[in-house]
Parts: C-alpha cells; sequence; structure tokens
C-alpha cells in the first residue's frame, strides 16, 4: 500500500545517483594518482638516503679527523755532497791535480825536432810535423820545446825547481806535474813556442803569438787539443803552450778513461 502523497520509489533504488553507470567501469582519478606517484617517492627516497649516508661519511671523517690529527712527516732530501776534487774519484793515483801516466816505451817514440832530442809518440810526431808544415805555409813558426819526459827527467823539473824557488809542493803543482804524473811521460804531450817570438816561450804571453792565435784555430784539425785552459778541472795554472794529441785509441783512452774528464773548450 502506498503511502499518501509520497510517489513511489524505483526499483533498484540501491544504483543511487549514479547507478546508471556500473561500479566496475567508474574512473577513480585519486588511485590512479597514487600508484603514480609511487616510483616517484621511491626514486627520492633512494636518493635521499644516498645524500644523507654522504653527507653523515664526510661530517663523520672531518670530526675523526679534528679529533685525531695525523703528524705528516716529510721526508727531507739530502742534496748530494760536491766533491771538490772530483777526479780523485776516477783516478785514485792523482797527485795535487794531476794525473799518472805510464812512460812511453822508448821503441814508439819518432824525433820532431832538427836535432832529434826532442820526441813524440810515432803517430802525434806524424801530426804534428803536418801541423807545423801547414803553419809554416801560413807564415807561422811552431817551435816544439818539449816533448816526451821520462820520470826520471821530470824529477828535477819539479824537486829542484821547487827547492830553488822556496816552493811548497803544492805551489810547484801549480805549475809543474811531480814525477809519473806529467803527460809528457805519453809521449802524446808538446810545448809548443814561437820561432819568431822566442821570448813567450813557456809564458802566458804565448797567447798573443801569431803561433798561438794559429793552433786556437787549427789545431783540432790534427787532432791536438790544449791541456790546461784558463779555470780548467784539474787546478792547473793556465799553460797556452802545452797541448796534447788526442787522434787514435790509445791516446784519447790515456787522458779521458776512468778519468771521466770533459775537454774543455778554446776560448775564442
Amino acid at each position: 500500500m502506498n503511502n499518501a502523497g509520497f510517489p513511489e520509489e524505483p526499483e533498484n533504488s540501491s544504483l543511487g545517483m549514479d547507478g546508471d553507470i556500473p561500479a566496475a567501469l567508474r574512473d577513480n582519478p585519486e588511485q590512479t594518482s597514487k600508484i603514480r606517484l609511487t616510483p616517484f617517492l621511491i626514486i627520492s627516497s633512494f636518493v635521499g638516503f644516498l645524500l644523507l649516508a654522504t653527507v653523515s661519511g664526510v661530517w663523520f671523517f672531518l670530526v675523526e679527523n679534528n679529533r685525531n690529527p695525523q703528524t705528516v712527516v716529510e721526508s727531507e732530501v739530502t742534496p748530494p755532497v760536491e766533491d771538490e776534487n772530483p777526479e780523485d774519484e776516477t783516478n785514485s793515483d792523482a797527485i795535487l791535480g794531476h794525473f799518472s801516466y805510464p812512460e812511453a816505451p822508448p821503441s814508439e817514440l819518432m824525433p820532431i825536432s832538427a836535432d832529434g832530442r826532442i820526441k813524440m809518440r810515432t803517430s802525434a810526431a806524424k801530426r804534428f810535423k803536418e801541423m807545423a808544415a801547414a803553419a809554416r805555409a801560413q807564415g807561422v813558426i811552431l817551435a816544439p820545446l818539449s816533448g816526451f819526459r821520462s820520470e826520471k827527467d821530470q824529477d828535477p823539473l819539479f824537486f829542484g825547481t821547487a827547492a830553488r824557488r822556496n816552493q811548497t809542493p803544492s805551489e810547484r803543482a801549480a805549475v809543474s806535474a811531480p814525477p809519473g804524473h806529467s803527460e809528457h811521460h805519453t809521449g802524446y804531450a808538446i810545448d809548443i813556442g814561437d820561432g819568431a817570438v822566442p821570448a813567450t816561450n813557456l809564458s802566458t804571453k804565448f797567447e798573443n803569438t801569431r803561433a798561438y792565435k794559429w793552433l786556437e784555430a787549427n789545431a783540432a784539425k790534427y787532432n791536438f787539443e790544449l791541456s790546461f785552459p784558463l779555470n780548467n778541472s784539474q787546478g792547473v795554472s793556465y799553460e797556452p803552450w802545452h797541448w796534447r794529441f788526442v787522434g787514435d785509441r790509445d791516446s784519447l783512452e790515456t787522458f779521458y778513461r776512468a778519468r771521466n774528464l770533459k775537454p774543455t773548450p778554446v776560448s775564442p
């Protein structure tokens, strides 16, 4: 029985206001949004965790470093000590700046002077004669003053002269080698003068002569070099007249091997 004044309710009133749309087909925007946000939240949480862990690690390291400061010990590098006499390391027989040299065998000597008294090793003698001839062709006279000298010859030159001049061995060694330590023993060394100006023989004034100027410009062509230039490493006085032959293996090894010497260029 119907109540008066009230219309009848339609059947299936349980559908309500949306009764014409099936429940399974309705969109739920709130649920979709939650599903889409889930990956973002996971990634954000992971990145945040990493950031927090990094910051915490740095903070912990700094705090621990301040609590226990590490002492850094710098290793000291000791600079090498330069040997005042580097030659002594390579020639234990060196005395007062002069190296020991063996005497040339008499059989290997050849005269280079007109009277035959001044001699050199054959290889050196031949090259000196060639050099002297070339110089003479240009009007320069290379006069040989001294060549090979034995230890017996060197003895009075060193000890006898030192006694006459009241020189100590060190003082004498600055201008002359002790016996057994002269380059003249080798037969490769020679003292040269200017035949036109003999007053300059065995003097530093020889450097002002034509003979010295010619040697300076041409001696290397004939395998000769100045033994004791200015400020030489052996500490021997400047001797512009003293030259040595280094034109074969034996002469080169005699003066350089086991001594670690470097040739000193002649000043132009």
